[in-house]
């Protein structure tokens, strides 16, 4: 099976430095289930040309083929495991060899093209035979969203018999994009198309399709569907994914087709100028973590905790500063522990970022002195979760107990909810919120803990301030006083907007 991976910007040999795969010279590589090898059929200043051919070894390919999803594969019948398409279409098993043999590549890193590897550049995809459930239109919608002018006709199952079309597609895609994000759709795509999946589909497949999906997946108008696929349609793993998706996506991980979330800027249209189109505008979760990010920094924090961590979505933030000599993530679900530990990768982590990070199981609303001493403690998008009449049990365990130097909160401001246009009125925005505040009730609650346990206080917007109804998050900055004993009267401050 074959990818030809074409570009024409000058010099185009440059491809090679951003594929980490030299011109001059043929490389093989060892997969699963044969061999893989990349060489260059032309390799010019003006036009330059990559090639992944991937031999199948058909005895490792039955030896795998307990790892199929069952019942509706290409191998689901009794002859199929010696009788099938995988040796020749493009499949997952392509995508396997494409992400072993480009993984530098996938993460759009050059040590020589530095600037290039983050530049859009023109590229021509080829695929001669895709394996596609769904035909030339399936590539359409899964490529079309995300910027590539799609060329794509079924291969006739026979001319001359006039059988009709085959589920083989003859694929060229065209676009200008970052090499790193061709390979990136590609990875995801292959599988998703042919829709069977050679190999068993573990939780680990979740992160393999976010980080391959981060900055594209959330904003596609088919990522459910994708995000089936890909898993193998198993809906525990499906559901996680989207869940995941919608904190980053600001949506209800059960509605992220709703559109409950403000409109975003639609992406390219094949062959528009790329400079002509507006930035899309960065996503509420992404805002919340830089504006906690900065009050970090601000405060000098070394040892922080992040309280209510979930399944992590602060985590990678706060372990890629190295400022933060330790970081601690808190939460009462063990599952949610476990899902933190899988998405950062715990068990490949190097040793020094290991060392670093602790995960511990714990209620927000006991006292624990295991949190005591911290420099900062972070309760992001957490007490609308509790019960209103639990938030009396929080305060105690996070201002008296525990007693960071720093505490920040953010929370929704239910005021803004009237500006997502597909919310109904009365609806929070996730089911599982027990309240949401309005900037006033934030405002009572954060002076009067301020007040009562000696912390001064500042009040920061976070996303686009509105001027009717205020920003989309309401974010607090809790300094301990200079007096320590909890009896120093605290002010509220309005702060600059985040």
């Amino acid at each position: 099976m074959l990818l030809t991976i074409t570009t024409t910007h000058v010099p185009a040999t440059d491809l090679g430095f951003l594929l980490h795969k030299n011109p001059a010279r043929a490389q093989s590589t060892s997969v699963s289930v044969g061999t893989a090898h990349v060489l260059y059929p032309e390799a010019t200043e003006s036009r330059c040309t990559a090639a992944l051919l991937l031999e199948v070894d058909p005895i490792a390919l039955v030896r795998g083929r307990s790892g199929t999803r069952g019942g509706s594969g290409p191998e689901a019948f009794t002859l199929g495991q010696y009788v099938n398409d995988r040796p020749y279409a493009a499949s997952s098993l392509l995508a396997v060899a494409l992400g072993r043999v480009f993984a530098s590549a996938r993460r759009g890193t050059s040590k020589e093209r530095p600037e290039l590897a983050g530049t859009p550049i023109p590229l021509e995809v080829a695929l001669p035979a895709l394996s596609c459930r769904g035909g030339a239109a399936m590539v359409e919608r899964f490529f079309a969203p995300l910027g590539w002018s799609v060329d794509a006709a079924p291969v006739p199952l026979d001319d001359a018999a006039d059988w009709g079309d085959s589920r083989y597609v003859r694929v060229r895609l065209t676009g200008t994009l970052r090499v790193a994000d061709a390979l990136n759709h590609l990875y995801v795509a292959l599988p998703v198309l042919d829709d069977s999946k050679h190999y068993w589909v573990s939780p680990e497949e979740v992160d393999k399709l976010l980080r391959a999906g981060a900055g594209w997946l959330a904003d596609h108008p088919d990522r459910e569907l994708i995000t089936r696929r890909y898993l193998a349609h198993k809906g525990a793993l499906a559901r996680q994914a989207m869940a995941r998706l919608a904190e980053v996506d600001d949506s209800d991980p059960d509605a992220l087709d709703d559109a409950t979330a403000p409109a975003r800027t639609a992406a390219p249209a094949p062959g528009e100028d790329d400079l002509e189109v507006p930035d899309r505008p960065v996503p509420l979760a992404l805002l919340r973590h830089g504006a906690v990010l900065a009050a970090l920094r601000s405060a000098g924090a070394r040892r922080v905790v992040d309280l209510g961590c979930g399944s992590g979505a602060l985590l990678p933030a706060l372990l890629a500063e190295p400022a933060f000599t330790e970081v601690v993530g808190v939460d009462v679900s063990a599952r949610a522990l476990e899902e933190a530990a899988r998405r950062l990768r715990l068990d490949r982590m190097p040793e020094r970022r290991r060392e670093r990070l602790r995960l511990l199981q714990g209620s927000l609303t006991y006292a624990d002195r295991r949190l005591a001493g911290y420099d900062a403690a972070v309760l992001m998008e957490v007490v609308e979760h509790l019960d209103p009449d639990r938030l009396p049990a929080l305060e105690h365990a996070v201002f008296a107990v525990a007693r960071p130097a720093t505490v920040i909160v953010t929370t929704p401001n239910v005021e803004h909810n009237v500006r997502y246009a597909d919310l109904a009125a009365g609806v929070l925005r996730h089911r599982d919120h027990r309240f949401e505040w309005t900037r006033r009730e934030f405002a009572s609650w954060v002076q009067r803990v301020a007040s009562a346990s000696g912390y001064d206080v500042r009040l920061l917007p976070v996303g686009v301030d509105d001027p009717e109804v205020g920003p989309p998050t309401s974010m607090a900055v809790f300094t301990r006083s200079s007096a320590d004993d909890g009896s120093t009267p605290s002010g509220v401050t309005r702060g600059d907007v985040a």
